[in-house]
């Protein structure tokens, strides 16, 4: 039987979700209720659209020539795409065999299962959005606690799969000294990190929330400054030369 994938989108030329051009794929779902999101009509997983990963390579290939000249690859992003194993079991496996590496920017929110080992053993790079070190703050922002979370980033380390840390920096929830200290602490225990970065936070999603007739939980807060970014980033330790924790 075919296994079918619930898309949000695709974006052709994408420069920041891993090395070199990707493209990036936006699977619909996710079990968080982030008060940031900026993708916050990706949350439905009856939303979407179904794509076969017949449907899915063909547009890849497409793309293929200028993702190769770049050193890029592929990025499948959401939503949590966590939430459809199967589906990128069977996309990774053919992107392999096209020889175009595989990244997955994923949360870590589900308990590792059988269906996510065997993902990750097609996945080159994990690009690991850490929601908050503090599992009460994590609650309180994204709903859900960051057991999962952590346990994945553990896991992705002892199992030797490289990854990038993320954190979106929202002044007032992420900011706090004793925390950013936490997160650099935890992010020195883990052996294959190879970037740490500092997203900071922005209100242009807020219109999907809008166009959902919902409202903007952060209404409220304003993007950091330069300051408050600089300062966060200190204390993560995060080098301008390299990046690393």
């Amino acid at each position: 039987m075919e296994v079918l994938g619930r898309i949000h989108s695709f974006e052709s030329f994408g420069t920041v979700d891993g090395p070199g051009i990707r493209y990036v794929i936006f699977m619909q779902g996710c079990p968080l209720k982030c008060k940031y999101c900026h993708n916050r009509d990706t949350w439905d997983f009856s939303g979407g659209e179904e794509y076969s990963v017949d449907e899915v390579i063909d547009r890849i290939k497409r793309c293929k020539s200028y993702i190769d000249a770049s050193g890029g690859g592929v990025t499948v992003s959401g939503g949590e795409p966590l939430l459809q194993p199967q589906f990128l079991i069977e996309l990774f496996k053919r992107l392999k065999e096209l020889n175009i590496s595989t990244a997955l920017d994923t949360a870590g929110s589900l308990k590792i299962n059988e269906k996510i080992e065997e993902l990750l053993k097609y996945t080159d790079l994990v690009i690991l959005d850490i929601k908050h070190i503090n599992n009460k703050k994590c609650i309180e922002l994204t709903g859900v606690p960051n057991e999962n979370n952590i346990n994945f980033a553990k896991y992705l380390s002892e199992k030797n799969i490289p990854m990038w840390i993320r954190q979106v920096l929202v002044p007032g929830y992420t900011d706090d000294k004793e925390d950013l200290l936490n997160l650099k602490k935890f992010i020195i225990s883990l052996k294959t990190v190879k970037k740490v970065e500092i997203l900071p936070y922005h209100d242009l999603g807020k219109f999907k929330w809008e166009n959902l007739g919902e409202k903007y939980p952060l209404a409220d807060v304003k993007p950091p400054v330069a300051k408050e970014i600089d300062r966060a980033k200190k204390l993560l330790g995060i080098c301008k030369e390299n990046h690393k924790a």
